[in-house]
């Protein structure tokens, strides 16, 4: 194998392993807060659950992930955003 290509394998593999270990932290930091929110934007509703280590994180996780379904372009996911949701439960 050329140099070029075992540089290529050891960038690949350190990848997998920063990626693992991401993963793995944010699995198991402990405790953490769970919302179930639904957002209703143009006649459309959608309802996403988030967990974050605090109740900010995981109402814009949730708000933001049901306006990526429910919006089309930044300035819709902007409006929906700021939209206040239709529900919050906290779990």
């Amino acid at each position: 194998m050329s140099p070029r290509g075992k540089k290529t394998v050891w960038i690949a593999i350190a990848f997998v392993v920063v990626f693992l270990l991401f993963v793995v932290s944010t699995t198991f930091q402990g405790d953490r807060v769970g919302v179930e929110v639904c957002m209703a934007f143009r006649g459309q509703r959608d309802c996403r659950k988030a967990q974050a280590k605090n109740r900010q994180e995981a109402l814009r996780t949730a708000i933001t992930n049901a306006c990526a379904q429910l919006a089309s372009g930044v300035t819709d996911s902007g409006q929906c955003e700021n939209t206040p949701p239709a529900s919050v439960t906290w779990r």
